[in-house]
């Protein structure tokens, strides 16, 4: 028996091919069919794997945010359920634009959050990711 879905699997051979990755991992899982862990999402576009708003951390966070939302409801969950975050800074001048733009995606909610501040992400261009901690409720 299956308890957990995986939402939109891919390898890291497809998704970083100027790495030699092998990975294979997806966006979402839902366990037990409430737990919801989102993958760490950057200023990215999820069908095309574009990088978007380069430069400006702000507008990268809102797509981070924006790809969040979409991978929530395919897991059957919305923004208001989220409980934990997590943003990951390659510098902390970006914190304010970051923390904003978060904050209005997350009005209301109140979850938890970590913010940390990484020497660098997977790709030179991006400046945030966040990630992301869902409970469905019953």
């Amino acid at each position: 028996m299956t308890v957990h879905k995986r939402i939109r699997p891919f390898n890291t051979r497809d998704t970083y091919p100027e790495q030699a990755l092998d990975n294979d991992l997806c966006q979402t899982v839902v366990a037990r069919g409430q737990m919801v862990f989102v993958r760490g999402q950057i200023g990215q576009d999820l069908d095309t794997s574009e990088s978007v708003a380069i430069g400006d951390a702000g507008a990268q966070a809102d797509k981070a945010m924006a790809n969040i939302a979409m991978l929530l409801e395919e897991a059957g969950a919305k923004l208001e359920h989220v409980c934990k975050i997590t943003i990951y800074l390659v510098d902390p001048r970006y914190r304010e634009a970051v923390y904003r733009t978060v904050g209005r995606w997350l009005k209301g909610v109140h979850p938890v959050s970590t913010g940390i501040v990484v020497s660098a992400l997977a790709r030179p261009e991006w400046l945030v990711e966040i990630d992301a901690i869902a409970v469905i409720p019953d």
